[in-house]
């Protein structure tokens, strides 16, 4: 009982050194700000969509701990980088859950002990550990999820503007040009990052296919890596895009209603799992009366 009346103290002091920080944040600095890939404005859309929350808040002094430790791992960065999310608010989510989870157990069996209720110290300790692996594992999961829709919404954005780029060079349009306006009609966050990628390759006046392919890498998206290579073997040695850039969209589409048709089928397939299961819950249901008369004649 003592043992338990001791953590729940350590908890409680956690909790409000954790509020006090999380009311406390540090301004950003503004090295990093100046240095993201797309400047100031596309840095302040990226700070309102990932704001961190009061799990980012409470777990920031964590971080550091955390990127000592090696974390996020290789595949993780990634993901961030494609949701552009940071991932000092990655691993503070990260750290707060895990804590949470800690605690919840000691603290339900301190309030059960408060009732005369005892649980021993096994049971808290394994919920402990099993709740806060699963709270630092939590925020991972969410991010390889939240990055694969990202990236399949990227691809649907990537065809239709492939479809943009061909009218337009069918107009008489430039390359460059015809890059600048697809990329202004569409709209959704791929057509977004699109157009802040052009006007980086137009003021700083580099090829736009270098820009694209850095967009590629980042989002990890292949198919617009190849699109910017396409567009510098256009650029650089005249070579006619117009319908090398028809073929890839046509691949494009047609790899996305491979996806779909998968997709469709796996939905299926599900479906059949809920009927499977009432279908057998009848069965037993029905089975069970001649099963217990049967058993009970013996």
């Amino acid at each position: 009982m003592t043992g338990l009346v001791l953590l729940a103290g350590l908890g409680t002091g956690l909790g409000l050194w954790l509020v006090l920080v999380g009311w406390s944040p540090h301004p950003p600095q503004l090295h990093k700000t100046l240095d993201t890939p797309y400047g100031p404005d596309r840095t302040a859309d990226a700070a309102e969509k990932h704001s961190p929350g009061w799990t980012g808040r409470w777990g920031r002094p964590a971080a550091r701990w955390l990127r000592r430790a090696g974390l996020p791992l290789a595949s993780t960065r990634r993901d961030l980088a494609t949701i552009d999310k940071p991932a000092d608010v990655h691993l503070a989510e990260q750290a707060t859950a895990a804590v949470a989870g800690l605690l919840l157990p000691p603290i339900a069996a301190t309030l059960l002990g408060l009732a005369n209720i005892t649980t021993g110290v096994t049971v808290p300790a394994a919920a402990s550990l099993l709740l806060g692996m699963a709270g630092f594992l939590a925020p991972e999961l969410s991010i390889r999820t939240e990055a694969a829709k990202h990236r399949a919404a990227f691809r649907d954005a990537l065809s239709s503007f492939l479809d943009l780029v061909v009218i337009s060079l069918a107009s008489g349009a430039g390359l460059d040009q015809a890059l600048d306006d697809a990329a202004k009609v569409g709209s959704g966050p791929a057509y977004t990052e699109l157009r802040y990628a052009l006007t980086e390759a137009r003021l700083a006046r580099v090829p736009p296919w270098n820009i694209l392919a850095t967009l590629g890498r980042r989002v990890a998206v292949a198919e617009l890596q190849q699109l910017a290579a396409t567009v510098g073997l256009a650029g650089t040695e005249g070579a006619k895009v117009r319908a090398s850039l028809r073929s890839r969209a046509v691949a494009l589409r047609a790899r996305q209603l491979t996806d779909a048709e998968g997709e469709a089928n796996a939905a299926t397939e599900r479906m059949a799992l809920p009927i499977v299961a009432l279908f057998a819950g009848f069965l037993i249901f029905l089975g069970y009366p001649a099963m217990a008369a049967v058993l009970g004649g013996l």
